[in-house]
């Protein structure tokens, strides 16, 4: 994979025949992968490298002014560039958005931006916008940038569009059934193991606690049966994301896995957490003896989903 910057003010940066389609590809779901297949299928045709353009930061954090460490997404910027490669794109076009690229007219990011690469031809999606208040569209697009615009309508199922706002609104209620089917692909946290208080493994539950960027959207508080990928190999785990209400209770949400059959030292280690079915919501017990008992029947009920 070539990654190529733009900022405003660069000056032409890459010479060589490019298809590119552009947006910010939060998630990579199943639109986004239409896209990026239109534009790998183009790029074979015309004879040119397939491409993706996108943006970081978020556009909203310089359009609204927002504190980017407050902004939510599904993956994080370097997931996303692994999982685009992953579909066969070549380069990667990261433009560099600023509130001075912001108020660029869309013809003017056409001839200042987007003329820095030798683009034969685009992919956008059906309601794609750019430019200042957003008013450049895939008409303008086709007419500003003289090249072949191919326009991929919205990718739909029974509810509706495929969106990253209905994959956010699946996290946030722990429907890993819906996320799934809207992303491709079971919904997963990385991060990296830290000491806590032993207190899981105190009850006879040891957990592997997670530190874990702020960007990513934290699924529904409670217990979910998953995996997690640690050295390189995929274990069975009971997820539980919460406050901990019943016994070393905390402000901020934790992320912890008790990785099933697995009795090694990851302190230190990064490690992916992989969602995959919600169990139940996360409660405050009576006592410990209480918890216990719930905490094995949340084991073996992994060990049924995965059977």
């Amino acid at each position: 994979m070539r990654m190529i910057t733009i900022e405003t003010g660069t000056e032409k940066v890459y010479q060589g025949p490019i298809t590119a389609c552009i947006g910010y590809f939060d998630g990579v779901h199943l639109g986004h992968q239409a896209l990026i297949q239109k534009t790998v299928e183009v790029a074979k045709e015309n004879g040119s490298e397939p491409s993706l353009i996108t943006f970081d930061p978020d556009p909203w954090v310089a359009i609204k002014g927002i504190d980017p460490s407050t902004v939510r997404h599904i993956s994080t910027f370097r997931e996303r560039l692994d999982r685009i490669v992953e579909f066969g794109i070549v380069n990667v076009i990261i433009l560099k958005f600023t509130r001075d690229m912001s108020g660029l007219t869309d013809a003017q990011f056409c001839s200042d931006i987007l003329g820095k690469l030798n683009i034969q031809a685009m992919i956008c999606g059906f309601d794609f916008h750019y430019g200042f208040k957003g008013k450049g569209n895939s008409s303008t697009l086709a007419a500003q940038m003289h090249v072949p615009v191919y326009v991929v309508e919205a990718v739909m199922d029974e509810k509706g569009k495929i969106s990253s706002t209905r994959i956010c609104e699946a996290i946030e209620k722990g429907e890993m059934d819906e996320v799934r089917h809207l992303l491709g692909t079971d919904y997963s946290m990385s991060g990296t193991v830290v000491h806590g208080r032993h207190v899981g493994t105190a009850l006879g539950f040891p957990t592997a606690n997670i530190d874990y960027q702020n960007e990513y959207l934290v699924p529904a508080c409670g217990v979910y049966a998953g995996h997690v990928i640690v050295k390189g190999k995929k274990h069975m785990a009971m997820i539980n994301v919460g406050h901990n209400p019943t016994v070393n209770f905390r402000n901020d949400i934790s992320l912890e896995a008790h990785i099933l059959d697995f009795d090694e030292d990851i302190y230190g280690c990064s490690i992916r957490v992989i969602f995959h079915t919600f169990l139940r919501p996360e409660v405050r017990f009576a006592n410990q003896t209480n918890l216990i008992m719930q905490l094995e029947q949340d084991r073996q009920h992994v060990r049924r989903i995965f059977a």
